[in-house]
């Protein structure tokens, strides 16, 4: 009968320690209620004092950023992130961009504001895993005549340009005169030529089965800036020969994955011939064959402009150059939109009456003491020369006199 009475006793004293725990339990969550979670409510349309209220209420840190638009009200809300309807919590973040209404005359003569200045076309090749003190030529050249950049020399040149005021748009673009950047920057374009695997270097796959790129590669360097810099708009378009990129087991999905991730892919030609010791024929074949192969792997999602190999022919007037701009091969049409030389300069603008998209100076990104056009002689001559952005892609603004050069255009031209 004792021995009972204790195993009770003990039953009554869990059973207490429980039921006093549990109060507790109780007690805390009366204390302290779930954090409510906070729906973001539509907040277009808005004025900036508005949002401020609406913020404290909710308990959300708003960062304001100002930005011309001549389409939405002075004071008003011109986009935010995250979206409507956003699930969030106290303390978090909403980035809120304010209209300050059209641009100011003033504005734009204070940004030195042209659009019909001239604009970089980078031509590279090869991004070599190396230093630069490892070479035996001038800065970050690889080679004699800097066609190869070491992976340093490319993260310095990246760097440079969006430090110099650059941003990166894409060549289509560009050649469509669609320029997107912001007021007061310049638009850069990107391209790289032979499909080496040292622009897109696969080194495997990461664990949910996605292409593991070499980080030191082109695209590995490109991407790490779009994460230090995500308002440098980083892209590219990449000039493949039928070997693509030279990786047999990855190559169809790195073209996959290059225009699922804002980059361009375009024509280099089949086997890189010197079109002006080929015959018609041959430069058809060299064209449209690689049209075909793009055209099987990402239809409609490639570029249809061709990488001059060697800048030939280097006239227009050479009797192959028409085989480059259309033909037919095997009942296969195609028709290309632009042609690139190798480079030596700037282009014009895109809104220029000098403008043509057939045939585009582009600029060899090399070093060579600041001679002969390397990066730091083009970059020095555009100083003076650059164009500059009114940040509206729908309206082209010059400075007064200067509107008799701009091409017939549908979009709005502005001068002061």
């Amino acid at each position: 009968m004792k021995v009972r009475k204790v195993k009770w006793n003990r039953i009554f004293l869990t059973g207490g320690v429980f039921l006093v725990l549990l109060l507790g339990i109780l007690f805390l969550v009366t204390l302290f209620p779930k954090e409510r979670a906070i729906t973001l409510k539509d907040l277009t349309g808005m004025t900036k004092s508005e949002v401020e209220e609406y913020g404290k209420i909710e308990g959300l840190q708003i960062t304001f950023i100002e930005s011309y638009d001549k389409t939405v009200e002075k004071d008003k809300v011109i986009s935010y992130t995250p979206s409507m309807d956003s699930k969030l919590r106290k303390g978090d973040t909403v980035t809120v961009t304010i209209s300050l209404g059209e641009v100011p005359k003033e504005v734009y003569a204070k940004n030195n504001v042209n659009e019909l200045g001239k604009v970089p076309i980078m031509m590279y090749h090869g991004i070599i895993d190396m230093a630069s003190n490892e070479t035996k030529y001038t800065g970050g050249n690889v080679d004699k005549d800097g066609y190869n950049r070491t992976a340093e020399a490319f993260r310095e040149d990246l760097e440079f340009y969006y430090q110099s005021g650059y941003r990166m748009v894409r060549l289509i673009d560009y050649v469509h005169g669609n320029i997107d950047v912001p007021l007061g920057k310049s638009p850069i374009v990107l391209t790289f030529d032979d499909g080496r695997d040292d622009n897109f270097k696969v080194l495997g796959r990461n664990e949910d089965g996605s292409l593991q790129i070499d980080p030191n590669c082109a695209v590995g360097i490109l991407e790490e800036l779009k994460e230090k810099y995500p308002d440098f708009q980083v892209t590219a378009t990449f000039f493949v020969n039928s070997g693509l990129f030279q990786q047999k087991e990855y190559n169809e999905e790195i073209l996959k994955w290059l225009v699922d991730h804002g980059y361009d892919v375009g024509n280099h030609t089949t086997t890189h011939p010197d079109f002006t010791k080929i015959s018609e024929s041959e430069a058809t074949t060299a064209v449209g064959k690689v049209y075909q192969q793009l055209d099987a792997i990402i239809p409609g999602k490639y570029v249809p402009i061709v990488a001059l190999p060697y800048g030939s022919p280097y006239k227009k007037s050479h009797v192959n150059f028409s085989h480059i701009m259309h033909g037919e091969i095997d009942g296969y049409t195609y028709q290309t939109e632009a042609a690139l030389r190798v480079g030596w300069d700037s282009e014009v603008s895109p809104f220029s009456k000098n403008f043509d998209p057939t045939f585009l100076k582009r600029v060899r990104a090399y070093d060579n003491d600041g001679e002969e056009f390397d990066i730091a002689m083009v970059f020095t001559s555009l100083e003076k020369t650059r164009y500059i952005s009114d940040g509206d892609p729908d309206t082209i603004v010059v400075p007064e006199g200067m509107e008799d050069s701009v091409k017939d255009t549908t979009l709005e031209v502005i001068t002061y």
